[in-house]
């Protein structure tokens, strides 16, 4: 029945994802997930509006989502489209949001950080079962980080930190491959964000990575061949292995970069900013980084399913 199909859509700075399921016998079973690398953060941090190729770009993906969900019959009062750091910061939104409605058939949402840290807990919580607790869940977007702590399925504090790869290698770590200085006084900026936050971290017993970074991290320090989902979802990256891989490509041209298997040339050029915020988040944790491949649209599908 189409009224059991829930659909989710996100729309962060560096990537747009896709997630269906249907309902069957009380369990959500996944049905298509897809994902474009359109940058609709592409120079937003330095000019505030929206660049007319990311427009275009983001567009485009989001008419294939459109019409995957039109072909599924997914009814439009299961459909949730939500945008994060970019969308949160441009001017010219107005333009964004007819574009969104036209493809999708919804209105798009503007979900605060908190917000978006909460549904990225409840995604990959769920599908990781018995963590030790307090848990930490860590989500690098383009735009945003987001921090949330919980324990036994209930987020208890969320940050949304201004240090996505994206924005950080706009605003930062402008040389191919970057230079010593600027990968210092990008540290030093994501160091001090960090420790404002008054999270606990020698406290968490489990800390998870999700989206992109975490997983493209993993995918990497496995020396997978071609990525595969099943290998990267709960999956560990000791600390050491984190150092030395943001060291390697913190160093590496992205034409290098690119080369990586497993690496798509949309991500290729900001990694690097990614893995410096993830090390420098695993230096106040003890313990490797658990990753999951379920986020903050597992939470978004769940909690349509549960409306």
């Amino acid at each position: 029945m189409t009224d059991e199909l829930f659909a989710a859509v996100d729309c962060g700075t560096n990537s747009v994802r896709l997630l269906v399921c249907r309902r069957e016998s009380g369990r959500l079973v996944e049905l298509d997930r897809r994902l474009h690398l359109t940058r609709l953060g592409q120079g937003v941090d330095a000019t505030g509006r929206f660049h007319a190729d990311a427009l275009t770009r983001t567009f485009t993906a989001m008419a294939d989502f459109g019409a995957e969900l039109d072909d599924l019959g997914v009814p439009l009062s299961n459909r949730r489209l939500v945008a994060t750091s970019a969308a949160r910061d441009a001017e010219n939104s107005a333009e964004f949001f007819a574009g969104a409605r036209a493809r999708l058939g919804v209105e798009a949402e503007i979900i605060s950080g908190d917000e978006e840290a909460r549904l990225s807990f409840v995604g990959a919580v769920a599908a990781l079962p018995d963590l030790a607790q307090p848990v930490l869940v860590m989500d690098i977007g383009g735009g945003s980080t987001e921090l949330v702590l919980g324990s036994d399925g209930v987020p208890t504090r969320a940050i949304s930190l201004d240090i996505g790869s994206v924005r950080l290698r706009e605003r930062f770590l402008h040389s191919d491959p970057p230079t010593t200085a600027e990968v210092t006084a990008a540290r030093a900026h994501v160091e001090a964000l960090l420790d404002a936050t008054g999270i606990d971290y020698p406290a968490v017993a489990t800390w998870v990575g999700v989206g992109g970074t975490a997983t493209s991290l993993s995918a990497l320090a496995q020396g997978l061949p071609e990525y595969d989902r099943s290998l990267v979802h709960g999956s560990l990256v000791e600390q050491p292995e984190l150092t030395a891989l943001a060291d390697r490509l913190l160093k590496l041209p992205v034409a290098d970069v690119t080369m990586l298997p497993t690496m798509v040339p949309g991500r290729a050029d900001v990694i690097c900013a990614g893995a410096l915020v993830c090390v420098a988040v695993g230096t106040r944790v003890h313990g490797p980084l658990l990753v999951s491949e379920a986020d903050i649209l597992d939470g978004i599908v769940a909690a349509l399913a549960t409306a």
